[in-house]
């Protein structure tokens, strides 16, 4: 008897220590390893790529083909805020507002929609370099309507 309640105590504290990581495992949102709020749109295999809209501004979040967060940027109106998130996190280049669409932008695209390309290129020392740059080619259109 005094064995069965010793297992069931060994249980017990096991699923105590495990719920909390399985709470992170089921995270919906930005910053998880697979978001269950947003659909991958990806535009290169061995990728994931997700993107929200709130309040006006766009989260595009980069993931591995394991779910490992790789970059995050946050975007409204042609500017960018490069979010501290991600092992790629560092090694992600933003292109000044106004630059033309397709300047300076090296690697696979990763993300693109009508305001945001997002490029991935492996680096020598095996890290990978991501570029974030605005698409929007029309002024106008570019700054009195968030994509």
């Amino acid at each position: 008897m005094k064995r069965i309640a010793q297992k069931a105590l060994f249980v017990v504290m096991a699923l105590a220590f495990t719920g909390p990581a399985l709470a992170q495992q089921s995270s919906t949102g930005l910053g998880s390893a697979w978001p269950t709020d947003a659909h991958d749109v990806s535009r290169m295999p061995g990728f994931h790529a997700y993107a929200w809209v709130k309040s006006g501004v766009k989260y595009v979040q980069v993931n591995d083909a394991a779910g490992n967060v790789l970059m995050a940027v946050a975007t409204a109106n042609g500017a960018f805020l490069p979010l501290p998130m991600g092992r790629n996190a560092k090694n992600l280049k933003i292109l000044p507002k106004g630059t033309p669409a397709g300047t300076s932008v090296v690697g696979v695209t990763v993300y693109q929609d009508p305001s945001v390309l997002i490029t991935a290129a492996p680096q020598s020392n095996g890290a990978l370099l991501f570029t974030a740059a605005a698409t929007c080619t029309n002024p106008v259109e570019c700054t009195t309507h968030v994509n």
